[in-house]
């Protein structure tokens, strides 16, 4: 979705949609809403970068293109390695499964301060690239953060007790490794973009599972009381 600021409307809207389908049917499981908002969050992100894409073309103001790769860095660096992480905590109907995500979550946010503090001392940049945006901050140790940020938002879905939730980490860090070894300047762009895409996985999940975890290993559905 990250090939052209048409494909990333398109995306958008798509994405956006699905997002509103995982809100709807939350229901009275009201642990799951803070996952349902995950596609919304990314669609919008998709939007964002479709702006970032028509200012570098020469599309739109100057002004509106810092604002647009403001935001999409703040929801790339600083919003979703503490979201994701948080959002799987209060899916999780368990206080010990819960505590076991806290590291994760810790984690998260001190990944975010970091970045945050990079992308306020600068300088932030974004380039046009073939078939992507290549987004740049500097930091120091940059492939540990990226790794603690892998750790941060995958993690916690990997240990979830919802199988559909595991699958959904598992997916997205083979993704990760890919998108890795594939390219390194457009790795922000297009993972989060097929983050945006894999997480209609999110939309079956809130539609079809009961309440109480749905165990990986087991695929039995226990209690949550």
């Amino acid at each position: 979705m990250c090939f052209s600021p048409q494909a990333d409307v398109v995306g958008g809207l798509v994405i956006c949609a699905i997002g509103v389908d995982a809100v709807r049917h939350v229901g009275q499981r009201r642990e799951f809403l803070v996952l349902a908002w995950i596609p919304l969050l990314l669609g919008a992100h998709q939007f964002i970068e479709a702006l970032v894409w028509l200012w570098l073309q020469g599309h739109v103001p100057r002004g509106i293109g810092h604002i647009a790769l403001w935001a999409y860095l703040l929801i790339a660096f600083v919003v979703l390695p503490v979201f994701v992480p948080l959002a799987v905590i209060v899916l999780e109907p368990t206080r010990r499964r819960k505590l076991m995500m806290v590291p994760f979550a810790l984690t998260g946010t001190v990944i975010a301060v970091i970045l945050f503090a990079a992308m306020v001392r600068g300088p932030i940049g974004v380039r046009l690239a073939p078939y992507h945006l290549s987004y740049g901050i500097r930091v120091a140790d940059g492939l540990l953060i990226v790794v603690l940020y892998v750790v941060a938002v995958c993690g916690a879905l990997l240990i979830s007790g919802y199988r559909n939730v595991v699958i959904f980490g598992a997916v997205n860090l083979v993704a990760v490794i890919v998108i890795a070894w594939l390219t390194i300047d457009g790795f922000a762009s297009i993972w989060c973009a097929w983050a945006a895409v894999s997480s209609a996985a999110i939309t079956l999940h809130v539609r079809f599972t009961k309440p109480g975890p749905q165990r990986a290993g087991t695929g039995r559905v226990i209690s949550a009381s």
